[in-house]
Parts: C-alpha cells; sequence; structure tokens
C-alpha cells in the first residue's frame, strides 16, 4: 500500500502589485513552491536567513572570526570567508572568470 505525504496548506498575503505579476502563471501553487525551495537553497547557514545572529551564534561567530577574515574575491568581486592561518590558496582566488 503507497503512503501519500501529508500536505500542509501554507497562506500568506500579497500586495496588488504582486498579485498582479503572478496573473498569467498558470500554477502559482507549484510556482511559489519552487520559488521557496530555491530560495531555501541560498539561505545562510549561520543565521538561516534571519540576517541577525542570536548571542549564542555571535559568540560562535567571534571565535571564528579570530582566525577567519570576510574578504572580497577579486575576480567576481563576491564575499567569502578566508582562512587567515592557511597558506593555500582560496578556491575562489583559483576560479578563472
Amino acid at each position: 500500500m503507497a503512503h501519500s505525504k501529508k500536505q500542509e496548506i501554507i497562506t500568506f498575503k500579497v500586495d496588488e502589485s504582486l498579485s498582479h505579476a503572478m496573473q498569467g502563471i498558470g500554477n502559482r501553487s507549484e510556482f511559489i513552491r519552487r520559488a521557496i525551495l530555491a530560495a531555501l537553497e541560498n539561505v545562510c547557514p549561520l543565521c538561516l536567513g534571519a540576517g541577525t545572529l542570536s548571542p549564542e551564534q555571535r559568540n560562535h561567530w567571534d571565535r571564528f572570526a579570530a582566525t577567519h577574515n570576510v574578504e572580497e574575491c577579486e575576480n567576481c568581486h563576491a564575499m567569502h570567508i578566508v582562512c587567515a592561518a592557511s597558506d593555500e590558496p582560496d578556491i575562489a582566488e583559483s576560479h578563472a572568470h
């Protein structure tokens, strides 16, 4: 016997301009599901998308940051973390554009 996954209904409000922009989308539920899943793949692993750190997360970050730097890649200009204790070149420095 096949078991189906239980689905939960989640609703949210949108402003008029977003509603208008979505009018031409055939299956809005599927579109929204895919957009959410894509966004979740790019969530900050430390704050989980909150945009701020809890006091406990800040303590961990401060210890980590003592031996690491946040730097801008000279090639693609993305911000990335570099281990200050490492003599090995960073992956971002070796990628070609």
